[in-house]
């Protein structure tokens, strides 16, 4: 009768080092947390759109300054942003399977919201009371608030921007009127054709 043999056991993969199982989960923890905590689906694509789209508004309306048409067009203008701004954010939460209805989403839109409020109510006393002229200047000292706001629930560069924004209409206040298009051109253009081109290239469009 032939003896039997023990086997021997096949060489398998090392097991992992409970500290490096540790590390990983640690890494898996603090990087949910902050995707929990931060609004990432901004899309610098749609910021980039909403700038090209007051490029061309300054452009179109600086000969009808200080008019009624002026303000209706700038509004215009703000409601198509708005509209690019909102499905620009939906189209990348959905391609990057981003969550929208967070805790970290509410406050964003929840902070966004009452500058912005603010600065349709001041754009209608102000225009009742003829001074058009002051409104570049608010539109983006407001517009500022809000994104800066806001971004203290999104990435780095949402409260840059803002901060941005609230310098320039500080300093338009200080300018000739005749400029109010020209800095709503550097800002509502130029700031969101720089920081979208930023958010589009290290947070994933």
């Amino acid at each position: 009768m032939t003896p039997v043999r023990p086997l021997r056991p096949q060489p398998g993969p090392a097991p992992i080092a409970l500290h490096e199982r540790a590390a990983e989960n640690l890494r898996f923890i603090r990087h949910t947390m902050e995707r929990a905590a931060s609004f990432t689906a901004v899309s610098g694509w749609g910021m980039m759109a909403v700038g090209a789209l007051a490029l061309q508004a300054a452009l179109l309306l600086h000969r009808l300054r200080g008019s009624g048409p002026w303000v209706s067009g700038w509004i215009a203008t703000a409601l198509l942003a708005l509209a690019i701004g909102v499905g620009s954010t939906v189209w990348k939460a959905k391609r990057l399977q981003l969550p929208l209805l967070t805790a970290a989403g509410r406050k964003f839109t929840l902070s966004l919201a009452p500058p912005l409020l603010a600065g349709a109510l001041l754009t209608h006393v102000l225009s009742r009371a003829g001074q058009q002229g002051l409104l570049p200047g608010v539109w983006l000292l407001l517009f500022g608030t809000a994104v800066a706001a806001a971004g203290t629930f999104s990435v780095r560069a949402v409260p840059a921007m803002g901060g941005c924004f609230m310098l320039l209409g500080a300093l338009t206040f200080f300018l000739p009127p005749a400029w109010g298009d020209a800095c709503m051109a550097a800002g509502f253009g130029g700031l969101h054709l720089l920081f979208g081109l930023w958010i589009a290239r290290r947070h994933g469009g």
